[in-house]
Parts: C-alpha cells; structure tokens; sequence
C-alpha cells in the first residue's frame, strides 16, 4: 500500500468510515487510533502544515485531494496556530524523506508532535468523488470495524458542534497586541489565522486581538481607527454574541470581515446564512470583482455562504462573486465602511492576488479618521 515504508515503522492498518457506510481502508500514522469529525476535502497542493494549523478546520477531519503531501517536510514558522484543531488527516501518500532548506521535522514527526492521526495510502480522490455528490458528513479514523453500526452512528453525530460553537474552544483567552504603527485595528478573533495580525501588522497598524465574546463597549474602549471580524470555524449562526456585538460597532467604526467574520457581517445587517453541500477548501478558488471585472485566483476554507437574495434592504451589495459557483464572495455597504471578503486576502497557504484588500481597509481608516493616505 503507498504512502509507507514497511521497514521503517510497524505498519498499523486504519479505516475511514463514513456516516453513509462507506468504508476506505488505509494505514493510521501518528499517536492516536481513533477520531470523529466532519469529513470535509481540500484541493491545495501545498500549505499543508497551514492547513493543518487553521483553527478553522476545528472538529473536522480533512481529505487531501492532492495525492504527495510531506514531500518539502514541515517548518513549524509557517503554522497558522499554536496548535492544531481539525480531528485528522487523510492522504494518498505520506512523503517519508522530504527535501527543503527550511525543513524542521517529517510530517509524521509533525502529526506525533500534535498527536494528530491520519490515514494514509486511501484514494483520496474517490472520497472526494463521494463527498461531491452527497456532500460533507461525518465519519470517523478508527483501526477496528467489527462494530460497523456503531461507527456509522458515532459518524453520524460527529458533524453535530459543541454547545456554543467551535469558536469559543479555538479563540484566544487573553489580549494581545501586536506591531506599531499610526493606526489601531481591534482583530475580533473567531479562530484567526496568525498571517491576518501579521499581514495588518506589516502596513504600519497596531493590531490588538481580542477574545470572540469581547462586546463592542470593551471594543471601543481601545478607540480602535478599524474592527476586523476574524476567520473561524462552524456555522455564524452559532455566535449571535458577535453577531450582536457586530451590529453595536456597525456604523461607529471602519469594519472588514473575513471568511467567518464576513458571515457574521452580513447577519449583523439582516442578511442570511446557509450551509453549501461541500463548501470551498483550497486555494484555487476564481472569484470575480464585480465592480472592475477582474479575476482572482483565492485562498478558501468554508462551508457557509451569504444568501444574495436576503440582503437588499440592509443597504449591503455584493462585490465579489464565486466564478464555480456563483455564490456571494464579499461584501460592501453602499453609505457606511464596511467590506467583507468570504476568501482569505492573507492567504498562507494560496495566491497574494488580494492582499491589495488589506491596503483597500487601510485607506478606509485612514479617510475616517482624517488622516493623510499613505
């Protein structure tokens, strides 16, 4: 079977077994035996130690459509976290002797370090197939499938969320404070990713990020120049404390959304939610600007989307649209400054083509507040 030495390690034969019944035998690598999750697929071809470290991805378990993963080893600088949410990994193969200059461990070194299992030597891409066609479901990694009732149950419940959400288990405990520069930006953390701080903190802003449950007044306090509402995981309607607390600073401050926050966004002006059949995870994502024409290739990891049709009478319009699809892509407010994006402009793992989004924010701020451009 790929994806495993047998002279290297003790070959221990694993199974993904879905909510459905079907069932894909491959070898478990790392510490743990067991897991539950929502199966999910992502298309990149590389970025799999961001993947991995996405606190998006909390309780699901992720297929890798792209069949060599491990080959440049992993460096844990480029994580995302500090640490790892998703539930597994399944992959075609698991690289055993990676090769780059900036290559700390193996990727089965990195899966033991995190005690995280995977499931290698499965094809992947036939999972996929399923998963298109029925859309995501739960399932569970496990290394026995004597009791197949009982795993297509615990399958079955695996996609159902914690009390609360997931945002609340992968937000930040305490505040901190990151960079230095004229302008502040409050970072709402939903589950961020580390490159969105960064990518504002590179542009001259101070970035103070806060707990998901922060209320506006405690916001407002740190008279912030802008807001920006974080990635994270799960469905948005699963955090109407932010939505709250969103529709307090609408109107009193700058606000860019992303991924998560760009939900949140626009349920805070009335719109609505729903879930997509198998979302979009990858980083090959064509979205179109619907105001100059152009194209954009995109980083994504959702499985929600902003109903179109729900949004005329909050004075919000739809400036970016999914080109596979169709679906809502981000956000602007026709009087107010406001603009949300459903892909992620940081990127880590993906194209820059959007980075320029963060630049947009900048000048937003810096029109509101009265200050000079540049």
């Amino acid at each position: 079977m790929p994806g495993f030495k047998k002279e290297e390690q003790r070959v221990r034969k694993g199974y993904l077994v879905l909510e459905n019944g079907a069932i894909f035998e491959g070898v478990l690598v790392g510490q743990e035996t067991f897991t539950s999750g929502e199966v999910v697929f992502n298309t990149s071809m590389v970025g799999y130690e961001q993947v991995a470290s996405d606190p998006s991805y909390a309780g699901q378990i992720v297929v890798m459509t792209y069949p060599l993963i491990g080959n440049y080893g992993v460096n844990l600088n480029s994580m995302e976290s500090g640490g790892l949410s998703l539930r597994g990994l399944v992959v075609r193969e698991l690289c055993p002797d990676p090769e780059h200059h900036d290559s700390q461990m193996k990727m089965e070194e990195f899966l033991n370090r995190y005690n995280l299992v995977a499931l290698v030597g499965v094809d992947t891409r036939a999972i996929t197939r399923v998963l298109r066609t029925r859309g995501t479901m739960g399932g569970v990694i496990t290394e026995s499938i004597t009791r197949k009732d009982e795993l297509v149950e615990m399958a079955r419940l695996a996609v159902q969320p914690p009390p609360g959400g997931y945002v609340l288990q992968v937000t930040c405990r305490e505040i901190t404070s990151q960079g230095t520069g004229p302008r502040r930006v409050v970072l709402l953390d939903f589950g961020a990713k580390r490159s969105i701080a960064t990518s504002l903190a590179q542009r001259g802003c101070e970035v103070i990020t806060v707990p998901a449950d922060t209320d506006a007044q405690r916001i407002m306090e740190f008279n912030p120049d802008g807001v920006v509402l974080s990635n994270g995981p799960g469905d948005p309607r699963d955090c109407p404390y932010a939505v709250e607390t969103i529709g307090h600073l609408v109107g009193r401050v700058p606000i860019m959304g992303i991924c998560l926050g760009h939900q949140l966004l626009a349920l805070a002006l009335g719109g609505v939610t729903y879930k997509l059949a198998f979302g979009h995870r990858g980083a090959n994502q064509p979205v179109k600007d619907l105001q100059t024409g152009r194209i954009y290739v995109t980083s994504q990891n959702h499985g929600y989307a902003v109903e179109e049709s729900s949004l005329p009478g909050s004075e919000a319009y739809v400036s970016f649209k999914n080109m596979n699809d169709g679906t809502v892509e981000g956000l602007k407010h026709r009087y107010l400054p406001l603009m949300s994006v459903q892909f992620h402009p940081e990127a880590s793992p993906g194209p820059q083509d959007t980075r320029y989004l963060f630049d947009e924010f900048i000048a937003v701020m810096d029109k509101e507040s009265g200050r000079a451009c540049g």
